[in-house]
């Protein structure tokens, strides 16, 4: 049986496929975006593009709920 500290770092790493694939498929759609001339959604799909970017980094927390939260209860 995995150990709590394996599971977890397994459940991070798939946390990090799942961004990355999000961070491809954004840059996908982008291309779309732009070839429509859609300039509304290439402004959201480049900010979804980037903070999946930031997430991936460690930058930026994964769930702002919970960094909200953590703040508030200081």
């Amino acid at each position: 049986m995995p150990s709590h500290s394996s599971r977890g770092n397994l459940e991070k790493a798939q946390t990090e496929q799942n961004i990355a694939y999000i961070r491809q498929m954004l840059g996908e759609l982008g291309t779309v975006a732009r070839n429509e001339k859609a300039d509304m959604l290439c402004y959201l799909i480049e900010m979804a593009y980037l903070e999946a970017g930031d997430v991936l980094a460690g930058t930026r927390p994964l769930n702002v709920v919970k960094m909200n939260v953590a703040k508030s209860s200081r």
